[in-house]
């Protein structure tokens, strides 16, 4: 007589949970941004009501102290957040990716310095790479802060795709490969990335993450996107003032981030359960 196994299924539901929790609250986020294309409540620059209004049936999150719509400005933070995370996340993933692989490729000498170098650059706080390259820029605006994030993030990347790809290079069907004449390219895009691309594609969604907190930073430091892009950051800072008066112009745009964050590390949760057999095993 066998005996049925209820662990897995359950392992299994609460990894499908997990997965479709963080899907919900980030396409809730999706959804908002590609709304604000074609549609806000009121004109994102436009003094529609009285300052620091409560929240009302005109004004659902009340509004700012020069009087706008303040769930147009949260509704317009998702959509630059998106973008900062997509762009900076893109550009982390073509430098870091790249730089991996070639130190993977690389002789031990060379190996040995990328390694060391990326070391020193993961040890630097990822907001404050973004500052000295913000700075370095001399002009704060949204591109310069999407490349400020995007570089800071990729010597994490990068290290993690030189780990990856040295432990692929081990195996014994790249042996076989080199030995019936393969190319190295051949070898990177036929064997090294599909290999490797499952476990990069979860660190990916934890450095979106990343990214969006980065940028808030930023804005907030008065270094990211210049008004008047509703930046959550920015909105945290210019609330700083009316905490008191009003706090909904701290709280909402708070929830905002912190739900998108949440969303995002409920994503790579569930795609790490759905990818990796052992964890589906346990």
């Amino acid at each position: 007589m066998t005996t049925l196994d209820v662990t897995t299924p359950k392992r299994r539901s609460y990894g499908s949970l997990t997965l479709w929790a963080g899907l919900a609250l980030v396409g809730l986020h999706i959804a908002i941004g590609l709304l604000t294309l074609v549609w806000t409540p009121y004109d994102p620059t436009g003094m529609s009501g009285g300052r620091l209004e409560a929240p009302s049936w005109l004004h659902w999150a009340g509004t700012d102290r020069l009087g706008r719509d303040f769930l147009t400005q949260i509704m317009i933070g998702s959509r630059i957040a998106l973008i900062v995370g997509t762009g900076a996340v893109a550009i982390g993933v073509l430098i870091g990716v790249t730089l991996g692989i070639l130190a993977a490729f690389a002789s031990k000498l060379l190996d040995d310095a990328l390694a060391a170098t990326l070391d020193i650059l993961i040890a630097f706080p990822t907001l404050l790479i973004a500052m000295l390259v913000v700075a370095a820029s001399d002009t704060a605006n949204l591109a310069s802060a999407i490349i400020a994030i995007g570089i800071a993030l990729s010597a994490i990347v990068a290290r993690l795709t030189r780990i990856l790809a040295k432990r692929v290079l081990l195996m014994d069907y790249i042996t076989a490969a080199r030995t019936s004449g393969s190319s190295w390219p051949a070898i990177v895009f036929g064997h090294i990335l599909p290999n490797i691309w499952p476990t990069l594609s979860v660190n990916f969604a934890l450095q979106f993450g990343l990214a969006v907190i980065a940028e808030a930073s930023l804005s907030y430091l008065g270094l990211g996107a210049p008004p008047p892009n509703a930046s959550w950051g920015r909105l945290l800072q210019e609330a700083q003032g009316t905490v008191y008066t009003a706090p909904i112009g701290a709280i909402a745009p708070g929830i905002a981030l912190v739900s998108l964050v949440i969303g995002i590390n409920l994503l790579a949760d569930g795609l790490r359960d759905s990818i990796d057999p052992t964890r589906r095993a346990r």
